[in-house]
Parts: C-alpha cells; sequence; structure tokens
C-alpha cells in the first residue's frame, strides 16, 4: 500500500494547483484509468476543489519519486515526456510508481502549449 500526491493543475503559467493525498492505494492492482477517477471524484466531493471541477483534465505524468531529485520547474517536470501515463489499463506498479511518488493531473493540450514556451507570470 502507497501514499500518492497528486498535484491537480488549474494553470501552468501562474502555477495554479492544488494537491489530492492519496492513502493506501494499491500499486499492484489499481490501474492509471482508476486513478484518475479516484481524482475525479475527489474533485467533485472536496470543497476547495470547486475551481477545478470544469477542468478538461486528462492526463497523469510523474513529477518525482521519492528520494530523487526534483525539477526546478515548481508546478510539473517538463523533462521525461516518457513519464506520461497511458490508460492501457497499466498498473501503477507497471508504470514504476512507488509510495510517495508525486504525480501531476493536467489538461495536455495546456502541457503542450506551456512546454512550447514555459514562461512563468505573476499575478
Amino acid at each position: 500500500m502507497a501514499t500518492l500526491t497528486v498535484r491537480v493543475i488549474r494553470n501552468f503559467e501562474y502555477r495554479v494547483s492544488k494537491n489530492l493525498i492519496f492513502h493506501n492505494v494499491d500499486l499492484a492492482t489499481t490501474t492509471v484509468g482508476q486513478l484518475k477517477e479516484m481524482c475525479q471524484e475527489r474533485i467533485q466531493k472536496e470543497p476547495g476543489m470547486k475551481l477545478y471541477r470544469n477542468l478538461p483534465l486528462d492526463t497523469l505524468k510523474i513529477y518525482v519519486k521519492a528520494q530523487h531529485n526534483k525539477t526546478m520547474n515548481l508546478i510539473i517536470n517538463l523533462d521525461h515526456d516518457e513519464w506520461i501515463l497511458s490508460d492501457d489499463k497499466d498498473t501503477l506498479a507497471f508504470c514504476d510508481i512507488e509510495h510517495e511518488t508525486e504525480l501531476s493531473y493536467f489538461n495536455l493540450e495546456a502541457y503542450k502549449k506551456f512546454q512550447a514556451n514555459p514562461e512563468q507570470k505573476w499575478m
């Protein structure tokens, strides 16, 4: 059983995100699609996630694995596009997700736009 942190990203440029913490996730049986469903359920239920409810979130990507180096970008790991997780019914363990892995949940189209021009703005 693992604890996972999922950073739900609303806006890349302004670094707007909220974290969801999942405890006791069975990495051997939980699929990527099931984790997305768990995220969507929490987004719909939790009061602090109201601004995230209508976002077209469709992609999970590993941000950092426990005990590994973090990226310099505070919102998402722009390196390692191979860390974008596929919905092909792969289990989280098969995707090399471990206890205390941090993931990002976002809109892929917005990510590609930000990746092409990773300019950060201030409010």
